[in-house]
């Protein structure tokens, strides 16, 4: 809680010092140089990613007041390096990227390095691939120096569609050179979604763990499950349920179920019971003793991974028991898809349908080797044999001694085929 205070308090300093005139023209000069401005900025970015969410109000206010500052100071505040990079650290930070052109517009002294202004303002204006190998020199030939693990950053952005592995790279520089920053946030999030792709499972779990110990309670935490969830589900044989719960351990509880439930549901629809089973079961366990919100929603994604399985008896109850007013919209359809396929599956046989049609000229139709051998023999010589009959799907042969298709077995083909289509269509959406 004081730690939260003294935060508020130096927002509210540096706000008061930004809003007021008089303060301001007395510190134009040191307190307000723009490389102490861009620590503030820094400092909020930062606490934005580790949980004060409050502070993005102030992270507009703060890129707003250096956008102005930036435009009006003396040239010569450029004598320092430090305001240098602090205007260029802006601009990777979500500044305004036309401050960048007005910049390099009147820097009549060459106070800023072509070569990196010239690959941000590629960056900046989506042609980022058009100077690829430029901006991964650059971010090398910076590493180790304010504006490298920035210059890291946005390479990596850059590779990251086109080669992967060199992206996974500038991102390891990234986030060692800013440890604890919103740098080291996204070189984070953004390594799982290589490794995830690129079936990296090993590495895609060591970045996750740390992710999980060091920006739980960033806004984009979700974005990180996501990509998690993936990960097991798509690599489920290479990933044991220990080390899914090892990771898992360092959230608290109402983020693990939500998390688990993610596994359950995306691992039900992938067709992989035993990883569905293992996170209902984590989901039940973790709100044992409490009254569990996710319980119901568990029992529902745990009967839909058993519709295939021995237990399909289990699994109906369970997806029928579910209140349709406690699902989301897709889940709901997806109660729909489930409930019909169980109840196809477990409907008894029309007893009707095991009995092959008879046609009234053959009353047996077990036709024995002799007979067949007979027959053959009664046929006129040189006549043709009789060509087979095209059968349409769903309609009786009409030559004589064809079979007559059961109504019964007709209407659960045509019937189950529908459902299936259903079903695929839900699993099309469901990818996207």
């Amino acid at each position: 809680m004081m730690r939260r205070q003294h935060r508020y308090f130096r927002y509210a300093v540096f706000g008061v010092a930004m809003m007021s005139p008089a303060v301001g023209r007395a510190a134009d000069a040191d307190d307000l140089a723009p490389y102490k401005m861009l620590r503030s900025l820094q400092f909020v970015q930062d606490s934005v990613v580790t949980g004060d969410h409050s502070a993005g109000e102030m992270q507009r206010f703060m890129l707003s007041k250096i956008d102005q500052r930036l435009r009006n100071v003396d040239p010569s505040v450029y004598d320092d390096d430090r305001n240098v990079d602090a205007a260029l650290i802006y601009v990777m930070s979500g500044g305004n990227p036309q401050t960048l052109e007005y910049l390099v517009n009147h820097d009549v002294n060459g106070y800023f390095d072509n070569r990196v202004t010239d690959v941000l303002r590629k960056y900046l204006g989506g042609k980022g691939l058009l100077v690829s190998r430029t901006l991964e020199e650059t971010a090398k030939e910076y590493d180790g120096k304010k504006i490298g693990p920035y210059l890291a950053l946005i390479g990596g952005n850059v590779l990251i569609a086109t080669r992967p592995m060199d992206a996974l790279t500038l991102y390891d520089k990234a986030r060692l050179n800013a440890p604890g920053t919103i740098v080291e946030e996204a070189a984070l999030r953004r390594s799982v979604a290589i490794c995830v792709e690129a079936g990296q499972v090993d590495k895609g779990l060591a970045y996750s763990q740390r992710y999980v110990r060091r920006f739980l309670h960033s806004p984009y935490a979700s974005q990180f499950a996501d990509l998690f969830v993936k990960l097991i589900v798509s690599h489920d044989h290479d990933v044991s349920p220990q080390t899914v719960v090892d990771i898992l351990s360092f959230m608290d509880a109402p983020r693990q179920r939500e998390v688990y439930l993610r596994v359950a549901r995306a691992a039900a629809i992938a067709g992989k019971p035993h990883l569905a089973r293992m996170a209902a079961q984590r989901v039940q366990l973790l709100g044992e003793g409490t009254d569990n919100p996710f319980g119901p929603l568990a029992d529902f994604y745990k009967g839909m991974a058993n519709v295939p399985t021995d237990d399909i008896d289990q699994a109906a109850k369970y997806i029928a028991n579910i209140s349709g007013a406690s699902l989301s919209p897709q889940d709901q359809a997806l109660q729909a898809a489930a409930r019909s396929v169980a109840e196809q599956i477990l409907r008894a046989p029309d007893p009707a349908s095991l009995t092959q049609g008879s046609s009234p000229n053959y009353p047996n139709q077990e036709i024995t080797s002799e007979q067949a051998a007979a027959a053959t023999a009664a046929q006129p010589r040189g006549a043709p044999d009789a060509a087979p009959e095209p059968v349409v799907e769903g309609t009786a042969s009409a030559g004589t001694g064809g079979q007559d298709v059961d109504p019964s077995f007709t209407s659960f083909v045509t019937t189950n085929r529908s459902k299936l289509d259903e079903i695929d269509g839900l699993l099309a959406q469901e990818g996207k």
